[in-house]
């Protein structure tokens, strides 16, 4: 019984090694796909069309209200946006989103604007005037 036992191990085991083998016609090597076709490059072309927006005038896309937009774009255009609960009201009042700042990006270099320190670089990186000569350079170093 033992010998019956071990000679169907030993069948088992050399049939899945010469599953492993190379050899018939999985010995041929076909054409590499990616050495007969063209990549196309990464390249994005320029949107000239984009222009910074200035100081006072309106919107390019007017007063349209963006959830607004976004519930149109997925539902179609004429869907109603519901009102806010009074507890979503609640939590936007309280974290001042009801409200924002005008000159927000005016107040975002201010010195009393609090900060995480991120270290002399970035410190320095902040206190420069637009156009000094002195501003910090980023140095990369590369192996070693």
């Amino acid at each position: 019984m033992k010998l019956y036992v071990a000679v169907a191990v030993l069948a088992v085991a050399s049939l899945g090694l010469t599953a492993c083998g190379k050899g018939g016609r999985s010995a041929s090597k076909g054409p590499d796909e990616f050495a007969i076709s063209r990549n196309a490059p990464l390249v994005v072309p320029p949107d000239y069309s984009l222009a910074p927006p200035r100081p006072g005038e309106p919107r390019p896309l007017g007063d349209a209200n963006t959830q607004t937009q976004a519930a149109e774009a997925l539902f179609g255009p004429g869907v109603k946006v519901p009102p806010k609960s009074a507890a979503e009201q609640q939590l936007l009042d309280k974290a001042g989103a009801s409200r924002p700042d005008p000159a927000i990006r005016s107040n975002a270099g201010d010195p009393k604007t609090l900060t995480v320190d991120k270290g002399v670089f970035l410190r320095d990186l902040m206190a420069a005037q637009p156009g000094s000569t002195n501003a910090p350079v980023a140095e990369v170093k590369i192996g070693g």
